[in-house]
């Protein structure tokens, strides 16, 4: 046997006794609880809990968890829980233990109905308990611990899906929070004073989303995020006829994504529009609030004069036309957008737009133009991007309407640096008596400004 086989040997027998010594060592039992429960806490709640009957040592092991998560449609050893069996374990876990040193809580309440305050005192520990991460998931409505809720300092990540309504104090402070996300929720005033401002202080989020919630404070809401980056609100008035005049001020000198739907009701102050590179704008109209459409124009266009710097914008129009056909005729310039998405638009309004867009790039039209009129091309003059910008266009549920191809024959006969033109049918053609193929000829056919223009023909399917 040479040396290099003696050597390998050797280390075998050396690697085989290290081994049997580990296998004689109980090695879990020598692990700390607190390291016991984080591995613990990768477990379903229900299951970690259950290791409680491996042995004495390990009935208080599950108390260690870090990360708690209580879904009610999750089922039990094969089987889901019954409604009281799943109020009994919740209160177990919750309120009657007070040793959790719990870092997350998950509570998805989607099979059953319980009592809004059992919910509310459910909420209501878990923020005593110094939480830093907090998703709720429930659809009925809760007594909700408002004050529990700005009180719980710990919070670092909120998410609340949820059917309740939210009392606002005059002045709160989440100091440790950075990202928050609510859904269905109705902000109330916790101040009978109207002539106040409630106050939202949040030093360290960056990610702030509102959706699908009612805002029904008539004192104007200011939050206070210096380091937000991204905000996303979805604003909708009190379905009450009471009128009402606040506004929403987002003070945040970083913010660079911003998006809002609702229908302008309210009015959206940004601290600092300027560094607003991406926006989306959505403004949907409740036709029986008549008293409503006075004002949209020029809500409209405030909200727009404040994001006006912006490069990338989407701007859906829902019911608005029919009712403030006004809304694009003092549209502000858009000295550095370069995308620009919309879904309702007149052909006059199209042309004010691109003229107001010299450094446009691409045009996506979700619905097309309602009408293009022959005789305002004739006066008009050239837009400034398409002479030197304007690349990509993307024409979606095209009708074969004689104004829609009067707008294709339009931009492809003036955009000189236009590269890539799709045009998406319509559904509905498929059934039709119309001759795509020689649609599609006759567009092809007609003259380009640009030498390496290609279009692309394509079909919006049924969804």
């Amino acid at each position: 046997m040479d040396s290099s086989a003696a050597i390998m040997e050797g280390i075998a027998k050396e690697f085989t006794r290290w081994q049997a010594k580990v296998e004689e060592r109980d090695i879990i039992s020598e692990i700390h609880e607190s390291i016991l429960g984080h591995i613990l806490s990768f477990l379903p709640t229900m299951e970690a809990v259950r290791t409680s009957v491996l042995s004495k040592g390990w009935i208080d092991v599950w108390t260690s968890i870090t990360n708690l998560e209580f879904n009610d449609g999750v089922p039990f050893s094969g089987k889901k829980m019954q409604k009281e069996q799943y109020e009994y374990f919740v209160n177990k876990m919750l309120l009657h233990l007070g040793n959790l040193s719990t870092q997350s809580v998950s509570l998805c309440l989607t099979s059953y109905h319980y009592e809004p305050s059992m919910v509310g005192a459910w909420i209501s520990s878990i923020l005593e308990k110094g939480v830093q991460k907090l998703h709720i998931q429930y659809a009925d409505k809760v007594h909700f611990p408002s004050h529990s809720l700005f009180s719980c300092n710990s919070l670092v990540q909120l998410s609340l899906q949820m059917t309740c309504s939210l009392s606002v104090p005059t002045f709160a402070c989440l100091p440790n929070l950075q990202t928050l996300s609510i859904s269905g929720i109705k902000l109330l005033s916790e101040s009978p004073i109207y002539s106040k401002d409630l106050i939202l202080s949040f030093p360290l989020l960056k990610l702030f989303e509102a959706r699908g919630c009612e805002w029904s404070t008539k004192q104007n809401l200011c939050i206070q995020a210096p380091l937000l980056e991204k905000c996303s609100i979805s604003v909708w008035t009190s379905l009450s006829n009471e009128p009402c005049k606040s506004s929403i001020k987002i003070f945040s000198p970083h913010l660079t994504d911003f998006s809002y739907e609702g229908d302008l009701e309210k009015e959206i102050i940004l601290s600092n529009p300027s560094s607003v590179q991406t926006a989306s704008v959505v403004i949907v109209i409740d036709e029986d609030r008549k008293e409503n459409m006075e004002k949209l124009g020029s809500q409209s266009q405030k909200l727009l004069t404040q994001i006006r710097e912006v490069e990338r914008l989407k701007l859906l129009l829902y019911k608005v036309l029919v009712n403030a056909a006004d809304i694009f005729t003092l549209l502000p310039a858009f000295g550095r957008l370069t995308y620009l998405q919309l879904n309702e638009v007149t052909g006059e309004a199209l042309l004010n737009i691109l003229h107001n867009s010299p450094r446009l790039e691409t045009l996506v039209l979700q619905n097309g133009v309602f009408d293009f009129n022959k005789d305002a091309l004739v006066s008009t003059s050239v837009p400034q991007c398409f002479l030197s910008s304007f690349k990509a266009f993307q024409f979606k549920e095209f009708n074969v309407h004689d104004h829609e191809l009067l707008l294709a024959k339009f931009v492809m006969a003036i955009a000189a640096v236009l590269e890539k033109m799709t045009i998406c049918t319509a559904f509905w053609l498929q059934y039709s008596d119309i001759d795509m193929e020689r649609v599609k000829e006759q567009i092809l056919s007609l003259p380009k400004c640009s030498s390496s223009l290609m279009i692309q023909f394509s079909q919006v399917n049924g969804s």
